[in-house]
């Protein structure tokens, strides 16, 4: 159990750091992410997705706590501040992380977070209006799909 802790501190220690290659190295290569805006990616997509993330915030600072582990399973509380690149307004997203972890590696990661708070942040008035539906959040998840794949056609070693 203490292996899956250290896992778990070594992936949000090298998130600090903009890592993005460790964070990496901490997926199985069968693994898959979830959260409310990039839905059900694969580990290609997944690593490329914590690529275009770590690489593409000029202010970014996250904290984490909270971390429990057993024999095949973490969570992990974190907070992200940044400026959304696309409204250019302030973000704090308060996250909530669960892992499933199988030989030293993270083969499932969902992060759960308050859309409608995080939206309101991020769009100001319209995420105030909008945020709460289900067609503005999967606009936001389209936008998000299109952003990432964009991305991997610029990386090949995400294809």
């Amino acid at each position: 159990m203490e292996n899956n802790k250290e896992l778990i501190q070594k992936f949000y220690t090298s998130f600090q750091g903009g890592q993005y290659r460790v964070m990496q190295a901490c997926y199985a290569d069968d693994a898959t992410f979830s959260d409310s805006v990039f839905k059900d990616l694969d580990a290609k997509k997944t690593k490329a997705m914590w690529h275009m993330l770590t690489t593409g915030s000029k202010d970014f600072k996250l904290t984490f706590q909270n971390i429990k582990v057993d024999e095949n399973s973490a969570s992990c509380d974190w907070v992200a501040e940044y400026t959304f690149s696309l409204t250019n307004r302030k973000v704090v997203n308060r996250v909530h992380a669960e892992f499933k972890i199988q030989d030293g590696k993270i083969i499932s990661h969902r992060d759960a977070f308050d859309f409608y708070a995080w939206a309101f942040q991020a769009f100001g008035f319209k995420g105030l209006l909008l945020g709460w539906t289900s067609k503005f959040q999967h606009a936001v998840q389209i936008k998000s799909a299109e952003k990432l794949n964009v991305f991997v056609e610029k990386n090949i070693e995400y294809q």
